[in-house]
């Protein structure tokens, strides 16, 4: 028996009109009927799903940050939190700088949409809308004195080359390295730098046990990117979109994609 649904928002729930399908949204209600516990696993920081997610939106919980906190929807409390310490900060900073890496030092929960940046030099049009859509909280990064505060993660944008990310995770030890498909170009590769353990997969197996021992095989998944492989891996019942990349479609079912409602249908699928 399904006691929990998660599902990704970006490419997944959300249409690529920034949008619900009525027919989703339906579901998500009839699941609340059911007393079906209804999670969105989101890359987004709080701030950044807040621009997409109403605040009566039909979910119970919110794993935000690609599973580095989890909210309570229903009075927005914060429910669970990671920190990179600021040891770890200096030794990431040190390492890009040095490998003239593109990255941005997000601030501790719940004020992570707010960043410090280096930029290399080379040119990087994604790293640059990224400083665009976030102007107003972000500021360059000021090097040659000790970082001094924690950290939620670090964000390196990367050319959509997989051997060059692959080849920088080789160099990183004591952190949990996720890959994520840039949201804004599509393209460009996203390298995610949390605390060992930090994942949507983590974060969901810690909500289980906080609600009262929900098994993984009584979970139902959706998503449509890298980013989601640790949830989508958590549970047997695992579903992507159509819309996700070739590579990972062999290794789960598929559903429609996000703009054809694929989240009913892997519900429909899944519970009937």
């Amino acid at each position: 028996m399904i006691k929990m649904v998660v599902t990704d928002l970006d490419g997944t729930l959300l249409s690529s009109n920034s949008d619900y399908s009525s027919k989703d949204l339906s579901t998500l209600h009839r699941l609340g009927e059911m007393r079906v516990i209804r999670v969105i696993a989101t890359g987004r920081s709080p701030y950044s799903a807040s621009k997409v997610i109403p605040n009566d939106f039909p979910i119970d919980y919110l794993v935000f940050s690609s599973g580095a906190g989890i909210i309570r929807w229903s009075d927005k409390s914060i429910v669970y939190t990671t920190e990179l310490d600021s040891t770890k900060v200096q030794e990431l900073i040190d390492l890009f700088v040095d490998l003239k890496v593109d990255f941005m030092v997000q601030e501790p929960i719940p004020q992570n949409h707010i960043f410090h940046y280096h930029f290399s030099g080379n040119p990087n049009p994604d790293f640059d809308r990224r400083l665009a859509v976030y102007k107003d909280f972000c500021s360059p990064l000021i090097l040659g004195v000790p970082y001094p505060d924690n950290a939620t993660q670090l964000i390196a944008v990367l050319p959509p080359n997989p051997e060059i990310f692959y080849s920088l995770e080789s160099k990183l030890t004591g952190v949990k390295v996720i890959r994520a498909t840039s949201p804004l170009d599509g393209e460009s590769i996203w390298m995610e730098i949390f605390p060992e353990g930090v994942s949507k997969g983590h974060s969901v197996d810690w909500l289980c046990k906080f609600l009262g021992d929900i098994q993984p095989n009584e979970i139902l998944a959706i998503g449509n990117d890298y980013n989601d492989l640790d949830l989508l891996n958590y549970t047997p019942n695992s579903y992507l979109v159509a819309n996700a990349p070739e590579e990972l479609k062999q290794k789960f079912n598929v559903v429609a994609s996000n703009d054809e409602s694929g989240f009913t249908m892997a519900l429909e699928k899944g519970i009937g």
